[in-house]
């Protein structure tokens, strides 16, 4: 297998670096915590690390340490803050699983029972709702 090195100028590098706005929730020295643009459920984050891989295979063990606990705080709040009544965490790696950016991050989407995911169709969602959505998860940390 050959392995594909990081593009400096993934969307989430460029978001991380300040050159794309983005709606934040949360942001510490290890990771940046942002509303999917392309949301599958309302209150859909994403939770990016700011130290530069291309998807968990090659994410440096320390790094992983500090991302989880992130990762486990937002799914939390968002639990909450949209009274789901389940939290599903995924994340891809490489193309043949779904990957299409190439910088570790992990999705964070509010589920509730009967209400199947919206698909990831490339439709943004207005950017009212996302800041809503930001701030009702920001009540909730």
């Amino acid at each position: 297998m050959t392995t594909t090195a990081y593009d400096e100028n993934n969307i989430f590098a460029k978001i991380l670096r300040g050159e794309i706005p983005s709606h934040r929730v949360y942001e510490d020295e290890n990771a940046l915590v942002i509303m999917d643009a392309m949301p599958q459920a309302p209150g859909h984050t994403l939770v990016i690390p700011k130290a530069p891989s291309r998807n968990l295979l090659d994410a440096d063990p320390a790094v992983l340490s500090k991302v989880i606990p992130i990762v486990q705080k937002i799914a939390n709040a968002v639990q909450e803050a949209f009274e789901a009544d389940g939290v599903f965490v995924c994340q891809f790696n490489e193309p043949a699983a779904g990957q299409t950016v190439f910088h570790l991050h992990f999705h964070v989407i509010p589920r509730h029972d009967g209400i199947p995911l919206k698909p990831h169709s490339g439709q943004m969602e207005d950017g009212a709702i996302l800041s809503a959505n930001a701030e009702k998860i920001r009540a909730e940390l």
